[in-house]
């Protein structure tokens, strides 16, 4: 089976993680008897260096020809004089909106192997932690129109719209439906509908979409201020988790952090039709970048979120997922997970590892 993969590694330490997780995709096509078809286009601050544009057209048409994008990270203080609309991070907004991908798939998994890195209490970190958060990407406060910053009576004032249309929450409603469908078969709805009526359309679509679904999903509703507390209070009591804009911005990152390894979570970025956009959570960490000291198994695993969503290819999925696993029991570490006892271990060393599980 042949596959095109787009790759953007962009900046920091985004081309030496791409890089080890393209040597364990060619492993795994090699024992699978599959050929993936590697491009690479250039996104982020190297666009700006390069091509003046955070997100040059060469690279929106390579990753549309493509069945998958891979990326890396984006952005750094090299940029951080330009304006807003000049980042490199609109590099990433842009190739999310060029590719309509408008639903986000965030796991939060917390890996027993390194459970003592957790920030939880060891109780509630004993009850386990495996969730996914998934946010909607295109609507919200984050595009509602109108918006901006005017003077009224001699004072500023700056205003966004909260604002969803029925089509965005009924699409997102069923991809969240579809994923609990492969795990724990729970979906917790949050929104603020005792305040906002933005929220409470929110709601009534959920559940007229949960009626296709209603004999093997179980749903659930919880505002969004109580959605944040349970997550630190028990978040073992959560499987996938449904929200919009704004709150899943928040709450993923929540689900992250509490994890205590944010090198290790992979995400994905899904449309209609286009190709999936495929990235691990960590940013660009300049301050490694070179150094061989970057932890490539968030992006490791997101090559297998890769080929489960996008290839369809489950068992080569399941093979990555036990080599990290074995990997972290065997004792290695890179430096950001590093805990006494453990066997310190670079980009390539980590890698190499996960390699030699998979056979």
């Amino acid at each position: 089976m042949k596959k095109k993969i787009c790759l953007l590694p962009g900046d920091g330490i985004g081309p030496e993680i791409i890089a080890e997780a393209v040597r364990v995709l060619e492993t795994v096509g090699q024992k699978f008897g599959h050929e993936f078809l590697f491009t690479e286009a250039l996104i982020g601050g190297i666009a700006i260096d390069i091509k003046g544009t955070p997100l040059p057209q060469e690279t929106i048409d390579d990753c549309k020809a493509a069945d998958a994008v891979f990326l890396g990270a984006v952005g750094g203080p090299k940029w951080d004089h330009l304006d807003n609309a000049s980042r490199p991070e609109k590099g990433l907004l842009g190739i999310r909106k060029a590719l309509g991908l408008f639903a986000n798939l965030r796991p939060a998994t917390l890996f027993p192997e390194l459970a003592g890195a957790c920030l939880l209490r060891p109780d509630i970190a004993a009850r386990g932690l495996d969730l996914i958060v998934i946010r909607e990407l295109t609507g919200d406060v984050y595009f509602g129109e109108p918006r901006g910053i005017e003077t009224q009576d001699g004072k500023r004032i700056g205003f966004n719209n909260m604002i969803y249309h029925e089509d965005e929450i009924r699409r997102i409603a069923r991809i969240a439906f579809e994923t609990a469908r492969k795990r724990r078969r729970k979906v917790c709805s949050v929104e603020k509908s005792n305040v906002l009526d933005v929220s409470r359309l929110w709601k009534d679509i959920v559940i007229e979409e949960h009626a296709a679904y209603r004999d093997d999903i179980e749903l659930s509703h919880m505002y969004v201020d109580n959605a944040a507390m349970q997550l630190v209070r028990d978040p073992s009591q959560f499987d996938v988790i449904l929200t919009g804009n704004i709150f899943g911005d928040i709450l993923s990152d929540e689900a992250s952090v509490i994890t205590g390894s944010l090198g290790m979570l992979p995400s994905a970025s899904l449309g209609a039709s286009a190709p999936g956009l495929f990235e691990p959570i960590h940013g660009s960490a300049p301050d490694i970048a070179g150094q061989g000291k970057a932890n490539p198994l968030a992006t490791i695993l997101s090559a297998a979120m890769m080929l489960r969503l996008a290839f369809d290819m489950t068992k080569e999925a399941d093979l990555i997922e036990n080599a990290v696993r074995k990997t972290l029991q065997e004792g290695y570490r890179t430096g950001d997970i590093m805990e006494p006892g453990m066997m310190l271990a670079g980009t390539q060393k980590m890698t190499d590892r996960v390699i030699k599980h998979l056979d």
